[in-house]
């Protein structure tokens, strides 16, 4: 009698697992059904996500039971599935969210029992899936402006391959639309740590962000001494620079820089420009200080003139500089023909002009 019921166990025990090896077995010839019908453009969305679902039911079954839980391809279909559902469920969040954490899970415990790397193919396709997914879903957030939703998952997509820039670029971007400026400066300078061609551009975004969203001239200073050191012809910035010292009422700074540089590199009309713009930006302010006296001030609406004049004239000789080193300088151009307009000198306004409307066209 103990033979036959010891007998009858161990039968049992082996149907068990042959049962539960079994669900293992139907999970992977699923897979393969999912993988033929999912490249068929044919297949309606809500028969792959029942293809997957069913699939994912026989993992279920098998890490249930005490000794197919130990096989490490019951836990990589496991994460194919729940990864591939995750890709395919662009509706649910919620469903999709959750079929990210039972990949997640999966792929965890399938690396640590699969010690001979037989499985090792599938948890990276896997992993891959996951990626894919959560880029996926911050791209549909995106499109359909749920800002906040996509800098979420755009975040969480860098989080799963921390060298991603686009992920980087896409979180700044998402952040920068729900009005979230310290997110963006954060995940714009990630792109820029990456050496992101997009580097040049982001750091002019960077430094308007800081100085008109931010109102922080200090960061600015430092952004824009840090993007100058790798793209030194980058005349936006240094231009921003020049105003931002002339705004602090330190038009000296500026020109001492601007002189330093133009010494260096004598041929670069831009920096010729600037210098100019020290000048001509102070004679702006103060024709905005004249229009604002009383016509009947005669004495000191003639003082202030005299000074905007003397401002411009030591702005000419700059612009005049510039056109010497590039005869098409556009910006030089362009301020010369306002100066000369607002002085009458129908002359020299019709030569600036007509060299102006003989630039390209951008």
């Amino acid at each position: 009698m103990k033979r036959v019921f010891l007998g009858i166990i161990l039968a049992g025990a082996v149907s068990s697992a042959f049962a539960q090896k079994s669900e293992v077995n139907e999970a992977k010839k699923l897979w393969g059904i999912f993988q033929l019908t999912s490249q068929n453009a044919s297949t309606p969305l809500d028969k792959k996500l029942e293809s997957v679902k069913n699939g994912l039911a026989h993992t279920d079954k098998a890490i249930a039971d005490e000794k197919s839980k130990v096989m490490p391809d019951a836990w990589s279909y496991r994460a194919l599935f729940a990864s591939s559902a995750a890709i395919l469920d662009t509706v649910n969040v919620a469903n999709a969210d959750a079929n990210l954490k039972i990949a997640q899970d999966a792929i965890t415990e399938a690396k640590k029992l699969d010690t001979k790397g037989a499985e090792k193919d599938n948890i990276a396709l896997a992993e891959t899936n996951i990626a894919n997914a959560v880029r996926n879903a911050g791209v549909v957030a995106y499109n359909k402006q749920d800002y906040k939703t996509a800098y979420a998952k755009f975040v969480q997509a860098t989080v799963i391959n921390p060298t991603d820039t686009a992920m980087y670029l896409n979180a700044g971007i998402a952040a920068r639309n729900i009005e979230d400026y310290p997110a963006t400066v954060q995940q714009f300078k990630k792109v820029i740590s990456l050496n992101s061609p997009q580097s040049q551009e982001l750091y002019n975004e960077l430094v308007d962000i800081t100085l008109r969203k931010q109102k922080d001239t200090t960061a600015a200073l430092e952004l824009i001494k840090e993007a100058v050191a790798k793209y030194p012809d980058n005349a936006d910035l240094i231009k921003t620079e020049t105003q931002i010292y002339i705004d602090r009422g330190d038009a000296a700074k500026s020109e001492q820089m601007l002189n330093a540089l133009a010494t260096k590199e004598p041929t670069n009309p831009n920096y010729q420009v600037l210098l100019g713009n020290i000048y001509f930006s102070q004679a702006l302010k103060l024709q905005n200080d004249r229009n604002k006296i009383d016509s009947k001030k005669v004495k000191e609406f003639n003082e202030v003139t005299t000074k905007m004049n003397g401002l411009l004239d030591k702005s000419l000789p700059y612009y005049k500089k510039a056109l010497e080193i590039d005869p098409k300088n556009a910006g030089a151009l362009e301020t010369l023909k306002t100066i000369y307009a607002f002085r009458n000198d129908t002359k020299n306004y019709e030569d600036i002009k007509k060299r102006l409307d003989a630039l390209p066209k951008q």
